[in-house]
């Protein structure tokens, strides 16, 4: 019976599909990911698995012999020294710890122009990462204890931090207040010297002035006082 034989011919012949499921599988290779026709992605998802199955198996055994012919098996189908040594060497790595389903189809919305065929996108499943393990209850509630006293220390020394900074103000406010009132009492006590020497100056003006005032009247007083010419005197001089 020829049941469930009739996939992915793609209205070729075989020598035509062969080579061209080998010329997509190397470019997948080279590039990572390749845009396609549905049809051509659908078909080439289990060839380059196989290819991807080779290289696994030459990475896992020793055995020199072995590793050739799983090699020259892979060239026979990708028909590509480079594409081989590449998949080898390097691309094997990030599928050792998987067991099949190597590649993603994605299907594209909109399809080719000229004979609307659907078209995708096929690539290589990067390496899955570890979960990360979970954390046992007991250690959550260790770690909420842990940070209900941290936040009562950290509230402590908050409230111990602002009755420190009031108590400084305080000092600051005292201090300040102390040296405003000395500035005070030295200015007052400046006033007050200033005052009294303004006034014995005035004083000592008013008692000069006095004494001019009693030398001019004295002055007067003398020249008042003199004794007139006679009348005798003034006939002889005549």
């Amino acid at each position: 019976m020829r049941h469930r034989k009739h996939n992915h011919l793609l209205g070729v012949k075989t020598a035509h599909r062969t080579s061209l499921i080998a010329n997509l599988s190397c470019s997948l290779i080279e590039k990572g990911r390749i845009k396609t026709t549905l049809a051509k992605a659908r078909a080439l998802r289990p060839a380059i698995e196989k290819a991807i199955t080779l290289a696994k198996k030459a990475h896992a055994t020793d055995d020199a012999s072995k590793k050739v012919h799983l090699r020259r098996q892979a060239i026979a189908r990708l028909r590509s020294k480079e594409a081989v040594k590449k998949l080898f060497d390097e691309l094997v790595d990030q599928f050792v710890g998987r067991n099949g389903g190597y590649t993603r189809i994605y299907k594209l919305a909109i399809p080719r122009l000229g004979d609307a065929a659907e078209m995708g996108i096929i690539e290589f499943v990067e390496e899955l990462q570890k979960k990360k393990a979970k954390k046992k209850r007991s250690s959550k509630k260790k770690q909420v204890s842990t940070s209900d006293s941290d936040k009562k220390n950290s509230a402590e020394t908050e409230e111990k931090s602002s009755s420190d900074d009031e108590s400084e103000s305080l000092q600051e406010s005292s201090d300040e207040n102390k040296d405003l009132e000395g500035s005070n009492k030295s200015t007052s006590g400046s006033d007050s010297g200033s005052k009294t020497e303004l006034e014995s100056a005035v004083n000592d003006q008013n008692t000069d002035s006095e004494a001019a005032e009693s030398d001019a009247k004295d002055d007067d007083d003398a020249k008042d006082e003199k004794p007139k010419p006679s009348a005798k005197s003034e006939n002889k001089q005549e």
